[in-house]
């Protein structure tokens, strides 16, 4: 029977986009078309992170449309942002650009019209490979096109105001005595060397000088030019610190996620939005970074970036969808390692989705079946795809270097782990092959071991040692676990975590062949006191 308290399908998503809903119905706006946003950054690599926001985003747009509602998602690249730091491993003359509006800045590898539509592309194309459907919206275009010079205006009208409330929301005093506003020099076109110092309202036009700067770490010279621009011709930019608000009253959005690290600027925009545009602000949820497995957060500058293209190379689409839709609170430490757990975590999700696997608790199950329907964005598969251990086949990749796919699957076969040969395990081989070329996988585990089952692992080590090759290596396990009191099936349970890290696999014996029994008895030495 249906719990009447569960909403939608039971996850943080849905309980995110009922919140939405009933915030809207309070505030008395309509709700015929509902616009999510998620900002893309255009000045680096998109690593996992920035895929995430938009990722996210549009799971509230599926959940609102699953609660009866239409709505769109707006992935906004703000490719009008100045370059601050040139990303690790790109070229050099990238240092002359510094401060200049990476939609203005060539493309080091000449396949786009600029560095910043060069990064922006990176992260649609991750976006295209899971399905997520997105509206595009470009800065250059946005300015150019005068969709903001309302705003401008009136933002810029009010900025004593504002730069008052910036002191006081953030502590940072910058804009008590310049302009939230940065126009683009017209002698050396940089966009942060410029300083807005008077707003000549009736010509729309901000006065400004171009001076040196501090960018990050790096001090950019300007050229000493003084200047107009023109806020309706697309000439300069908004500060970070009220631009959201804009932008969020223009496309009329109602829900944008926000990280941890741009905290303040989106309580100054709320502020923005509600008391000087007098639009009120969208719904927001606020996540925590990703961090490189070292603790520090994953950047574009520093080179440790997990990006979806990599990831791609070793897990599957909805091995990524998983991740991000698993829970949004909560730093988490991320890299290549994970792919692993979360592609036989996705198996798992699918077997109890599919009854395979039984859950106890009901709202628990109720939760991972909707997980399930949200990595597979609604689009629910009518029968489960053919699960083989990714583990196992990192081990056989380990094994099998050439005609890697076709011994594999005949191994596969062997064991009984598989019935028939079927497109989708070719392709997990390749992930797999992939990763055990790259990566060293092997780890020990921490297993609680009793005095019994240590003592069997002891006698396996013997045997495997021996010179002598058992001739039936499954039975001698078997006896093993008879002679030491343990039951065999937990006996192979435990073999199957200090191999593979799982729980079952294909049949132990002549999969201890395979890897070679001289290299599993190291591995189960780890484990004996």
């Amino acid at each position: 029977m249906y719990d009447q308290n569960v909403i939608g399908k039971g996850t943080w998503i849905d309980k995110l986009a009922f919140e939405l809903v009933e915030r809207e119905k309070s505030i008395g706006r309509k709700l015929d078309l509902i616009w999510v946003e998620s900002g893309l950054g255009a000045s680096g690599i998109p690593h996992i992170g920035s895929l995430g926001d938009a990722v996210r985003a549009f799971g509230v747009k599926l959940a609102l449309e699953n609660l009866g509602y239409k709505s769109e998602l707006i992935a906004y690249s703000d490719d009008l942002d100045g370059l601050r730091k040139i990303p690790e491993g790109f070229p050099d003359w990238l240092n002359e650009h510094l401060g200049k509006r990476v939609s203005s800045i060539p493309d080091p590898f000449d396949c786009h019209d600029s560095y910043g539509m060069h990064m922006s592309s990176l992260l649609l194309e991750g976006l295209d490979e899971l399905e997520i459907k997105y509206d595009f919206r470009r800065a250059k275009d946005t300015y150019e096109n005068g969709l903001l010079k309302d705003q401008i205006h009136t933002i810029l009208i009010n900025s004593k105001k504002i730069g008052a409330k910036v002191s006081e929301l953030s502590g940072q005093e910058k804009y008590q005595t310049v302009l939230p506003y940065f126009a683009v020099c017209e002698n050396c076109d940089k966009l942060y060397t410029t300083e807005s110092f008077e707003y000549l309202l009736d010509e729309k036009k901000v006065k400004y000088r171009c001076q040196d700067a501090t960018i990050g770490s790096n001090v950019v010279k300007g050229c000493r030019y003084e200047g107009e621009s023109d806020i309706t011709k697309g000439l300069g930019k908004l500060a970070w610190k009220v631009e959201f608000a804009a932008r969020w009253q223009a496309f009329d959005v109602r829900f944008e996620a926000y990280g941890k690290d741009i905290m303040d600027s989106v309580k100054v925009n709320d502020w923005v939005a509600d008391e000087i545009l007098k639009y009120p602000h969208p719904h927001h949820v606020r996540y925590e970074m990703f961090l490189d497995k070292g603790g520090k957060k994953i950047s574009k500058s520093l080179g440790n970036v997990v990006t979806s293209q990599n990831w791609l190379k070793y897990g599957t689409p909805k091995s990524i969808l998983l991740l991000l839709y698993k829970r949004i609170t909560g730093a988490r430490e991320l890299g290549f390692e994970d792919v692993p757990y979360l592609m036989d975590e996705y198996n798992e999700l699918e077997d109890i989705y599919f009854g395979k696997i039984k859950i106890d608790n009901k709202a628990k199950e109720i939760k991972l079946k909707g997980l399930y329907e949200y990595v597979n964005l609604l689009k629910i598969p009518k029968n489960p795809s053919p699960h083989v251990s990714y583990r196992l086949l990192i081990e056989l990749g380990n094994i099998f270097k050439e005609e890697r796919n076709n011994r594999i699957m005949k191994k596969l076969l062997d064991y009984g782990v598989i019935k028939n040969e079927e497109p989708g395990i070719n392709e997990l081989i390749t992930l797999a092959g992939n990763f055990a070329d790259d990566f060293d996988q092997r780890e020990k585990l921490e297993l609680l071991i009793d005095k019994n089952t240590e003592k069997g692992l002891a006698d396996l080590v013997e045997v495997l040692d021996s010179d002598k090759e058992p001739e039936d290596l499954q039975n001698v396990i078997y006896q093993i676990a008879k002679k030491n009191e343990i039951p065999p099936k937990d006996f192979f349970k435990t073999l199957y975590q200090i191999i593979l890290g799982t729980s079952r696999g294909p049949k132990i014996g002549p999969f201890i062949e395979d890897i070679g029994r001289n290299k599993i008895a190291k591995t189960l030495r780890n484990h004996i006191q």
